[in-house]
């Protein structure tokens, strides 16, 4: 879940996410602004549009990695895609296939799908494993792939998953709009970091913000010198903290007081409700409104919180089952105008294959989660 904290909303329609899980389940089944009906048993798609007749739904398939290094991660997918008793069948909707964890096992999978049928190909997770599937599938089939990696995109590639880029333009812009015109960014090692880093930059050349150069170092103190020697002897009037490793309440701490603390949907994995180091903290997160629902739905059926990569894959199946029913299982269908809303907000692919997602700005108060900033896409 984004948070096991108490989530309150500061805008404008102040509507209060956090109530009785009997409730939210007896709202899902209602609510017909939220679920459009996919099935008399189940969740149902929550995407925008009603299907039109057609002869026959399309079919798509699910590539998940329940064998190799990560099969809880493929687990966790699965659990999504069948929530509220959807099903995963060789005969109905979307069939199931396993990706393994390599190039060569995910382009199988991929071509076993077509063999049976499949239309659109949801997955894989790993960005690796993109390339080899798009090979075996051809420029026929179209791939939404739930890596959070953007330079898989295009030539029928689609990125579904919640990439750094996207957390950083929701954080900065909403910070932008507040006056926070001095950001410092405190990257993570490795390549998440890198990415996120260059995200952050590249956002405020279009929000005006004097971006200071990256540092990518986790000793508070270092952190806190480098960052004033780089702003004129004082800190920037932000920092941003994209990563959610052992480093962030050590960080976090040394800067609260100081200067606006900014987080990314890393933030999410850490019940940041709960952490008093990131206490007045902004981060970018799904929309609760929309993602609660899902959450406590997830919850009573598999008895564990959900997270993102469980909202993404939810909404990969369910935009394949939209598309299926109005049998627009194409590229052209995953960048209609209206672009679809999930569970994890409103999102809308361009023709490159790249995703604009809109995510909230959520602040952490002393004991409750409030978002300041609503979700657009």
């Amino acid at each position: 879940m984004i948070t096991r904290s108490p989530i309150k909303s500061d805008v404008p329609a102040r509507v209060a996410v956090r109530r009785d899980r009997r409730v939210f389940l007896s709202g899902l089944a209602a609510s017909a602004s939220f679920l459009s009906a996919c099935s008399a048993t189940g969740l149902g798609s929550v995407l925008e549009g009603k299907p039109a007749k057609s002869e026959g739904p399309g079919r798509a398939a699910l590539l998940a990695p329940m064998s190799g290094r990560a099969p809880q991660l493929g687990q966790i997918m699965r659990n999504a895609a069948t929530l509220g008793g959807n099903t995963l069948s060789d005969t109905g909707e979307m069939a199931f296939f396993d990706s393994g964890d390599t190039p060569e096992t995910a382009a199988a999978a991929a071509r076993l799908a077509v063999a049976a049928g499949a239309r659109m190909i949801v997955g894989p997770l790993f960005g690796a494993q993109v390339a080899a599937v798009s090979q075996a599938v051809g420029s026929n089939v179209a791939v939404l792939t739930l890596s959070n990696d953007v330079n898989v995109a295009g030539g029928g590639v689609f990125v579904l998953g919640v990439t750094p880029e996207q957390s950083a333009r929701a954080v900065l812009t909403f910070a932008a709009r507040r006056g926070l015109n001095t950001v410092g960014v405190v990257a993570p090692t490795g390549a998440f970091g890198a990415r996120s880093a260059e995200a952050a930059l590249l956002v405020g050349k279009t929000t005006g913000q004097t971006m200071l150069p990256p540092i990518v170092d986790t000793d508070p103190a270092i952190v806190l010198a480098k960052l004033a020697n780089a702003n004129g002897g004082g800190l920037p009037k932000a920092v941003y903290l994209p990563g959610a490793g052992e480093e962030l309440e050590a960080l976090a701490s040394a800067l609260r007081g100081k200067t606006q603390v900014l987080g990314s949907t890393q933030w999410s994995s850490r019940d940041p409700g709960n952490l008093p180091a990131l206490r007045d903290a902004w981060y970018a997160a799904p929309d609760p409104l929309a993602f609660e629902p899902f959450a406590v739905a997830y919850q009573e059926a598999h008895g564990s919180s959900a997270g993102i990569l469980a909202g993404v894959a939810f909404d990969g199946v369910e935009t394949a089952r939209l598309l299926g029913r109005i049998q627009e299982q194409t590229a052209s269908g995953l960048t209609r105008d209206k672009g679809f809303s999930g569970v994890l907000g409103p999102y809308k692919f361009n023709k490159s294959g790249l995703c604009s997602r809109g995510l909230a700005v959520l602040n952490v108060g002393a004991g409750a989660i409030t978002m300041i900033g609503s979700a657009s896409a």
